[in-house]
């Protein structure tokens, strides 16, 4: 039996030996980094991408089926969507930075704010469990979508319907 370097890679990588972040970096690296190029332009940025990449691989390794993928799509998928990630995160955080010239926080009165959204936390409690803990994951918890479809285990595209359904039902609430 031939065993290749793909194979020895995977068989590390299932038992959790330190070899295999090696043997990923030294023949994959390149090309992760490469894919994640496309995404991100900024060296330093993709590096650390590279490196959570690595990481992502390194804790999911026991979890690889080669049933399911070619080890290198896998490792692409992993590198892409953390890229695509980091990038959604980047932007947002940039989105939310304070803008205390143009800030209207102290010219708000209690007049201006809507009561009924200050007691949110009470209505999420109508909704079902499987959507209270999206929405508790996604804005109570500060997770992103990616973030509560791995800490839930729930695949990503149900977190996503599951948000959707829940805001649908908060709106129902808020404007009936």
């Amino acid at each position: 039996m031939n065993f290749s370097l793909e194979d020895s890679i995977i068989t590390h990588l299932k038992n959790g030996d330190k070899i295999a972040i090696n043997l990923l970096y030294e023949n994959y690296a390149d090309a992760l980094f490469g894919v994640i190029k496309k995404v991100i332009s900024d060296d330093d940025l993709a590096q650390d991408v590279l490196q959570e990449t690595l990481i992502k691989v390194w804790k999911k390794g026991k979890s690889y089926d080669p049933e399911k993928a070619k080890l290198f799509t896998w490792l692409y998928r992993i590198a892409y969507n953390s890229a695509i990630d980091k990038i959604r995160s980047v932007n947002n955080k940039s989105s939310k930075e304070i803008q205390i010239e143009d800030s209207n926080v102290y010219k708000l009165t209690t007049k201006s704010l809507n009561e009924d959204v200050m007691d949110i936390k009470k209505h999420l409690h109508t909704l079902d469990i499987k959507y209270q803990e999206v929405i508790n994951a996604l804005f109570f918890e500060g997770m992103t979508q990616q973030e509560a479809s791995e800490e839930l285990n729930i695949p990503l595209g149900t977190i996503k319907s599951r948000l959707k359904i829940a805001l649908r039902e908060l709106k129902k609430i808020y404007n009936p």
